[in-house]
């Protein structure tokens, strides 16, 4: 390899380690941005022809100015012509509170799009396509695997379209939720009521049906062993046409009631989906947690098992369209803990990633 050969192999051999350096540092900015919500974390950094930095932005929040964007905003008219955007997540195609990322690039002269992953979503995608035709030289793949990581459960309800549905219920041995008198106060000990506790406390939103809120008034906060509320707390939702009194528990609630009729599920789900829910922790009843699972709408399983029977009509679910055997709905065992004296089994609909 002659000198000028050998050269021009370590120019591009720099351009990348750039880069990929500006994509770290478009990730370093992206975590700067809220962590749930509507809105995805995003980074952005613009580089001149020569690797410098023109301009960094973050996007800070729904309704203010997406990553490239506020990156641009630092640049004087024309200041960006020519240059590269690094940029975490695919730049959008859509017109939402701010108008689409792509077209802002465009507008900027920019001659280069860098990004981590592909937008999923499905009106804001196909923002690397508008860019390819109008002739912007145009790469993926980034860091594919830390951008993923950054995105985390916005990337996959992103895909989905609604937000990740945990089904938990507590059981006996025999499959009972409650005892035949109806009590249900405690059938899992404290350690497994305080797993619950905190995970609650990392769902974005409590599930619940009328049933199981007029009978239990249950409060829908998370808490500490020591009964004070975690600092984070997931929005109460309730499904179903009743009313609810003015006096019930979840009126006290640090965020407002959502109140779905539950007639269609899936739809309750977009809802909540736009409102920026990631995460729905469904408690209860068994009414509500078997309607999810007939629609195929939940995602993971959290199942305490205490070691006592209890016998009766209370059962942990009640009918899920299973006729048959052959009907059965499968599960992939994830993982098994002991909790105290209980046993929780995480698990996920088999064939479902």
């Amino acid at each position: 390899m002659g000198a000028s050969e050998t050269n021009e192999a370590r120019a591009v051999a720099l351009h990348a380690d750039v880069i990929v350096d500006a994509m770290r540092r478009g990730l370093e900015l992206a975590r700067r941005g809220p962590a749930r919500g509507v809105n995805p974390q995003v980074g952005c950094v613009i580089l001149a022809a020569d690797g410098t930095v023109l301009a960094e932005g973050w996007h800070r929040g729904a309704g203010t100015a997406h990553a490239e964007t506020d990156a641009l905003s630092q640049l004087g008219p024309g200041a960006a012509a020519g240059s590269t955007a690094v940029v975490t997540l695919e730049p959008c195609n859509h017109t939402g509170r701010t108008g689409p990322c792509a077209q802002a690039l465009l507008d900027a002269g920019v001659s280069r799009v860098v990004y981590s992953v592909d937008d999923p979503g499905q009106r804001s995608r196909g923002g690397a396509d508008r860019l390819r035709s109008a002739g912007v030289d145009v790469s993926s793949g980034v860091l594919r695997s830390e951008g993923e990581a950054l995105l985390g459960d916005w990337l996959t309800t992103a895909r989905l379209g609604r937000p990740i549905v945990t089904a938990k219920w507590a059981q006996s041995l025999d499959g009972r939720a409650a005892a035949a008198d109806g009590t249900s106060q405690w059938v899992t000990g404290p350690d497994a009521r305080a797993d619950v506790h905190a995970r609650r406390a990392a769902a974005d939103a409590i599930g619940v049906g009328t049933g199981t809120l007029l009978s239990d008034d249950p409060s829908l906060t998370a808490r500490t062993s020591s009964g004070e509320l975690y600092p984070t707390q997931p929005v109460p939702v309730v499904f179903g046409h009743r009313e609810i009194p003015d006096s019930a528990a979840v009126r006290h609630h640090p965020h407002a009631l959502v109140h779905l009729p539950g007639d269609d599920l899936a739809a309750d789900l977009v809802g909540l989906h736009a409102l920026g829910i990631r995460s729905l922790f469904l408690e209860g009843g068994p009414a509500l947690i078997s309607s999810f699972l007939t629609a195929g709408l939940v995602d993971e399983y959290l199942v305490y098992i205490a070691p006592v029977l209890l016998g009766g009509p209370h059962t942990a679910l009640t009918d899920i369209g299973v006729g048959s055997i052959s009907d059965a709905r499968r599960l992939t065992v994830d993982d098994v803990h002991t909790l105290g004296d209980d046993l929780l089994i995480v698990a996920h609909p088999k064939g479902h990633a």
